[in-house]
């Protein structure tokens, strides 16, 4: 006779080989994208002369157009969606609310004045750039948390000072953009579009270590970000270190953030789509986060396909990726009226 204890653990079973076949399925679908950037564009490059190029040989024609072109700019596509996904999966699943995104509440226009400010004011680029950008990132994070602080930090009041601060930060980058000889006016609308154009291998190193180091301290903390959706009480009680744990999630998700938008631009609502997507996809039952860095991913790769090849005229990914998010948005903020809840 089956207890009702080997019923639980069956069932725990059966959601856990579910799970692990979504995100399968997830891996999967960002191969075949990514296989896809590769081979598909202006022109078709065949299987096998992508895998030799990918080896390092000497392919005419395909060496420079998978090479030098598609292969830096799928590459850093995959790198900033997984940032993204990532890191606006911890900071929704720390604070509960689906609109506490690095998008809504001010990290990403943060870090996007930084670098205007770095770009025509201060005639910066490169490394330096984002160092600027990842240091104003957690600045404005720091800021926002503090001013939502009293007596803990309610999701609903960070998210409206975040906002507040986002405002402010825009009419910054506004001002800035303005003002901007235009020799540097072009690059400095990259981090008001988001965009891979142009991209290369040494621009995707910076995103990969800071994905690496920040990536990794995030998903060693699931399990104490999940204890968080309980509550700080509960997460307490199961022995989690509330304080330690938000600063750790704050500074490694806002590096993350910071780091990718300072290469590609703020990509708008990336890193607000993912983790809803995520946890429709694989169900509340875990965490999300890996699964959001996932969908983040395809995210990009997707958006960036659509906006060369599948519209007419050429638009940059942070175009796309902002078309589908907004009225996510909207619907998100109507929903939770609708059922009573708040802001």
């Amino acid at each position: 006779m089956t207890t009702l204890a080997q019923t639980v653990a069956a069932s725990r079973q059966r959601r856990t080989r579910q799970r692990r076949g979504l995100i399968l399925g997830l891996l999967a679908l960002l191969a075949a994208l990514f296989a896809m950037t590769l081979m598909l564009g202006q022109s078709f490059t065949p299987p096998g002369d992508v895998l030799r190029v990918l080896m390092g040989q000497d392919v005419p024609g395909a060496s420079f157009t998978v090479g030098e072109l598609r292969l830096p700019r799928a590459l850093l596509s995959l790198l900033a969606g997984l940032s993204f996904g990532l890191g606006g999966a911890a900071f929704q699943t720390m604070l509960r609310n689906p609109l506490a995104s690095p998008d809504i509440i001010g990290i990403t226009a943060g870090a996007s004045a930084a670098a205007v400010f770095a770009i025509v004011i201060l005639s910066l680029s490169g490394p330096a750039v984002s160092v600027i950008a990842v240091l104003v990132g957690l600045g404005v994070a720091l800021l926002v948390y503090g001013l939502s602080f009293r007596n803990g930090v309610a999701g609903t009041r960070l998210i409206l000072v975040g906002i507040g601060v986002s405002a402010m930060l825009d009419s910054v980058i506004a001002y800035v953009l303005s003002q901007a000889p235009s020799w540097t006016l072009q690059d400095a609308m990259r981090w008001m579009t988001g965009s891979v154009n142009g991209a290369t291998m040494a621009e995707a190193g910076p995103v990969l270590l800071s994905l690496l180091v920040f990536g990794g301290v995030l998903l060693s903390r699931a399990r104490d970000l999940e204890a968080l959706r309980l509550g700080d009480d509960t997460a307490a009680a199961l022995g989690v270190s509330v304080a330690r744990t938000r600063v750790l999630v704050i500074v490694t998700a806002v590096g993350l953030i910071a780091v990718a938008t300072a290469v590609t631009g703020p990509i708008a609502f990336v890193a607000f789509l993912s983790g809803p997507i995520a946890a429709r996809i694989v169900g509340q039952n875990g965490s999300v986060l890996l699964p959001a860095a996932l969908v983040g991913a395809v995210l990009v790769l997707a958006g960036d396909y659509v906006g060369q090849f599948l519209l007419p005229g050429r638009y940059p990914v942070g175009v796309v990726t902002g078309a589908l998010g907004a009225p996510y948005l909207i619907y998100l903020i109507v929903r939770v009226n609708r059922i009573g809840g708040s802001l």
